[in-house]
């Protein structure tokens, strides 16, 4: 498989439209990386005005470092491994996005203990920081 960049979400991750909120990894740094987004119609978390719901800017966060994860295990020649939002701390949504914006995910570890991780993140669009938090993830090893 070729693992060039940028490279399409659905090679990454497990998850499929119509919950795959991110569509491709641009940039790969180890534990970092930068994913693109476009709020494409048919996202299930549209008001009828065509707003993206906070939620789905928190759930960025999490899509784009499971982007990082995975290529970084298709990289090392390693199965992709499911991960779980366990949380986040300190989300700021100081944004929206709208049906049709093409948005920036930045995302980074800053911690690891065991199955655990706590990354960074934010979502931009253009030149405007929308929203940035904290969160914990649990990717636990498959097998015995």
């Amino acid at each position: 498989m070729d693992i060039s960049l940028p490279l399409a979400a659905e090679a990454l991750m497990p998850h499929r439209l119509p919950m795959r909120l991110v569509d491709r990894l641009v940039e790969y740094g180890g534990d970092s990386g930068v994913v693109e987004a476009e709020v494409a119609a048919g996202n299930p978390l549209l008001d009828g005005q065509g707003c993206l719901d906070e939620v789905a800017l928190a759930e960025m966060l999490a899509q784009a470092y499971a982007l990082v994860k995975g290529y970084g295990a298709r990289r090392d020649g390693e199965p992709i491994r499911k991960g779980f939002l366990v949380g986040f701390r300190e989300f700021v949504c100081a944004g929206s996005a709208r049906l049709g914006d093409r948005l920036r995910v930045t995302v980074r570890a800053v911690a690891d203990v065991e199955d655990f991780t706590v990354a960074e993140g934010e979502v931009w669009r253009g030149a405007e920081r929308i929203a940035h938090g904290s969160l914990k993830l649990w990717i636990p090893k498959e097998g015995p």
